[in-house]
């Protein structure tokens, strides 16, 4: 049966509400101004002076010894997964993990890794060290699998952008590394982890050998991320970069805006008090809501695609997750969109049959 039954439509003219992900926000007028004057190079032959910049400067911020640029994260976690993974290979990961679910199976096609999901038995997105200890166990004979790998994931998008603090992530990654495996970390959303905490980005990377960064999403820039580690990985990621097609040459115009985007960290901060608002005012109109810790609401739902299409009716723009209705704050929204989100989804009303049905906001 479906929950919901019927929505109004916007009035003619209203732009929806688009709550899909923070990956739809538009460079912002700054951004536009850095790339068209941005300084390049071949970055191919000679490192463009703008791109090196922006990864001189990554590396210090999550503290990695070098880093480097890449089109996109799933290109970034591959880069690492190729490095530290022969064919044949198992690596572990939080159940959920963008490695496992988002990738297209690169990890497996051109890594040649044997993915290994982990239950989170630490919370939501989380694994503990015991879990991560018994899973590396080597024992057996030599047609085992070898686990070479564990792949961590902070903020955990597909938990509803959980957070791994600290002293969490450092028990993890030390018992990896106690048990002979290389640590990854995919940190794409790692900005709203730090503003959330209120730490340093690099006090959530101790123990990593490599890691990958977005720049996009809730920074804002148009394209990039960063994958970094030691300069002898960044050195050989360089060098997966050109096989997998990722070699650029004046790289610097989308540095640039890159640059810019790293100015904005801070400002997350405002994107996890607009998801707050908007999971209470959820809440309050009936709505089954986990509590975000970040930027990303997620609400479960029996009908998920009947939801989707009737908040989409109603002007509200959503996703799915992990069987659940994903809405993401981002920095392209204001108070009056999460005020115009809430009035259009409405409270769900429950009838004497027990099926929750979306009402229709007055307009």
């Amino acid at each position: 049966m479906r929950p919901i039954t019927r929505t109004h439509r916007p009035k003619a003219g209203t732009e929806p509400v688009d709550l899909r992900s923070d990956t739809i926000t538009v460079p912002t007028q700054q951004m536009r101004s850095a790339m068209a004057k941005a300084e390049v190079g071949d970055d191919v032959l000679d490192h463009d002076p703008t791109m090196r910049a922006l990864e001189e400067r990554v590396a210090a911020l999550i503290g990695t010894a070098a880093a480097l640029w890449t089109p996109s994260g799933s290109m970034g976690n591959i880069i690492a997964l190729m490095a530290h993974l022969d064919r044949g290979d198992e690596f572990l990961a939080p159940a959920g993990a963008h490695v496992l679910e988002a990738e297209l199976g690169t990890a497996a096609w051109l890594a040649g890794g044997m993915p290994r999901a982990l239950e989170h038995d630490a919370g939501p997105g989380k694994v503990s060290p015991d879990a991560v200890r018994r899973a590396a166990s080597t024992t057996g004979p030599y047609y085992n699998l070898r686990t070479k790998l564990l792949c961590l994931e902070n903020t955990h998008n597909a938990a509803g952008g959980t957070i791994t603090a600290p002293d969490e992530h450092a028990a993890v990654a030390a018992a990896a590394r106690a048990a002979g495996l290389a640590v990854h970390l995919d940190g794409a959303r790692i900005w709203h982890a730090a503003v959330a905490l209120g730490v340093p980005p690099a006090v959530l990377t101790v123990g990593v050998d490599t890691l990958q960064v977005c720049l996009s999403k809730g920074l804002g820039a148009p394209v990039g991320s960063v994958v970094a580690g030691s300069a002898e990985f960044v050195a050989e990621a360089r060098r997966l970069r050109k096989m997998l097609g990722g070699g650029v040459r004046q790289g610097g115009v989308l540095a640039a805006a890159g640059l810019v985007a790293l100015d904005r960290i801070d400002r997350l901060a405002e994107d996890h008090a607009r998801a707050a608002r908007l999971a209470d005012g959820l809440h309050e109109r009936g709505w089954q809501v986990q509590r975000p810790q970040t930027n990303i609401v997620l609400v479960t739902v029996a009908d998920i695609a009947g939801t989707l299409r009737r908040f989409d009716d109603a002007g509200v723009r959503a996703s799915a997750i992990a069987g659940k209705v994903r809405l993401v704050t981002h920095a392209d929204l204001t108070e009056a969109d999460i005020t115009a989100a809430l009035d259009r989804i409405g409270p769900i009303e429950r009838p004497r049959d027990g099926v929750s049905r979306m009402r229709p906001a007055r307009r």
